[in-house]
């Protein structure tokens, strides 16, 4: 405890060191540079016809404040519920808790530094600088390298709902096992160090991946493959779970992974559709795409579980829809809704064999983070270089199947910096995070569950709310019950 309060303590200094600086105004070089491009073969600067005034739309601003509020949902209740179906009853409670706590904790982290880190006036194509610490300078003006007509704290908040889910996402690869103090440490430097310079690479005016072509319509590079990538690293450096490939595992509640993955779905298409930052026939076209396919890939993996293993199970159908939204991500605001269909298909036979690979390999990714997010995020990536058209989006680029095949190696060269950038960080921040706190819980505490060890709590009250039916049992099981028990009454 006195290690976890050390380091919060550590981040407030960070904190009001940055607020500190944030009191030096922003030089003329940090003003944004003009986004609009000259026309080809133009006689002279005053040839060129001049940019669109910026003023606020109130339709573009109800529906982008409406997609807020759907990418939101996502996180809680639906990763929240996704996730705390399929792990066991003595852990749903920590579950949920992780889900609902990270959005606490980012939405005060982007508020304070995230935001200008990831969308602030460039440095180097690296980062964002300090300027925006506090929301300084972010107001209801739109703000025009990122949009014409919304104001730029709708922009942010927007931003923020991404910077949510993305951690959440992670804790599924080490369900069942990490202290509750490690993950909030953890969660507050990992979107630090890893999301935001990402999201600044990807996304913000001047980001490297962004002058270089990369085309990431919703996160694809920044959200799924930053989350499943890293979800693999934190699977290793904890180890597998206690009594993993022995002992059964199955999910407790089934009905509420799925009520998850359809509150998913259905808030998806704000992180999709919303990400046009405009009520037009772009967002109408990238929700298409991204209802096709997570159609395509709930199909596409529940057909491949019936021929593989005789039977259709409704947690692959529920998986399938969530891989194939991962995989449309990238390629929504870029593709049609045939090759949606295609993208979608795929993801969901190759995220299903993905997941069935884990065994072999030997890590334990508790809820199949990697499979679904690291390998349906790449898949998407990548398929977005292939399937891209200017048809669609003339902002974006032709892909390899619309004559560009120079499209698809950008892409593949953005998929690697993330890559390389979510292993390297991802291993520091678990490095600085188990000499702070400590990573694991004890072997008895995860014999007793985290609701218990870690929250004290249940998460079902059936005969009264403890595990009072095990007390006349013996054997380390017992024990750590009875054990954790009596923690939970001292606590209370």
């Amino acid at each position: 405890m006195k290690r976890l309060t050390l380091a919060l303590a550590m981040m407030l200094v960070v904190a009001s060191l940055g607020v500190a600086l944030a009191q030096t105004p922003p030089s003329a070089t940090d003003k944004p540079a003009d986004v609009t491009p000259a026309t080809p073969g133009a006689a002279a600067p005053a040839a060129a016809p001049a940019a669109p005034p910026s003023k606020i739309d109130k339709g573009d601003t109800a529906w982008m404040l409406t997609s807020c509020a759907l990418v939101l949902m996502m996180t809680a209740p639906g990763l929240a519920l996704f996730y705390g179906g399929m792990v066991r009853q003595k852990n749903a409670l920590a579950t949920l808790m992780q889900s609902f706590i990270v959005m606490a904790v980012i939405s005060i982290q982007w508020v304070l530094w995230g935001y200008s880190l990831a969308f602030g006036p460039d440095r180097g194509g690296i980062i964002g600088g300090l300027d925006w610490i506090g929301l300084r300078g972010v107001g209801v003006e739109p703000f025009d390298a990122y949009s014409k007509t919304i104001p730029h704290q709708v922009f942010m908040l927007f931003q923020m709902m991404f910077a949510i889910i993305t951690p959440a996402l992670i804790t599924g690869a080490f369900a069942e096992r990490k202290k509750f103090s490690a993950f909030l440490v953890f969660t507050v430097l990992w979107a630090t160090i890893v999301y935001d310079p990402l999201a600044h690479w990807v996304w913000g005016d001047g980001g490297w991946l962004k002058k270089m072509g990369a085309l990431d319509f919703a996160g694809g590079t920044v959200v799924h493959i930053s989350s499943g990538v890293s979800a693999l690293v934190c699977a290793i450096v904890l180890g597998r779970r206690k009594g993993y490939g022995h002992q059964p595992m199955q999910p407790h509640n089934l009905p509420m992974t799925v009520m998850g993955a359809a509150l998913l779905w259905f808030g998806w298409f704000g992180f999709n559709a919303g990400s046009a930052l405009e009520a037009n026939g772009l967002a109408a076209s990238a929700f298409l795409a991204t209802n096709t396919g997570a159609a395509a890939a709930a199909l596409g993996w529940m057909f491949t579980e019936w021929m593989a293993r005789g039977k259709p199970t409704v947690l692959g159908a529920a998986s399938g829809a969530v891989a194939g939204l991962v995989a449309i991500t990238p390629a929504s605001g870029f593709v049609g809704p045939m090759p949606a269909l295609i993208i979608g298909a795929v993801a969901g036979s190759l995220c299903y064999f993905a997941c069935n690979l884990k065994s072999r390999l030997g890590y334990d990714d508790s809820l199949d983070v990697v499979g679904v997010h690291g390998v349906g995020g790449t898949w998407g990536a990548l398929a977005t270089g292939l399937f891209a058209s200017k048809l669609v989006n003339d902002a974006g680029a032709d892909g390899l199947f619309f004559g560009n095949p120079g499209q698809l190696w950008i892409q593949i060269k953005a998929v690697a910096a993330t890559y390389v950038l979510a292993i390297v960080a991802t291993w520091v921040v678990l490095k600085i995070v188990d000499a702070l706190v400590g990573l694991r819980v004890t072997d008895e505490d995860e014999v007793a569950g985290l609701d218990l060890s870690q929250h004290s709590e249940t998460a079902y009250a059936f005969g009264g709310g403890s595990y009072s039916e095990y007390s006349a049992g013996t054997g380390a099981f017992t024990e750590a019950m009875r054990a954790a028990e009596a923690k939970a009454r001292a606590a209370h």
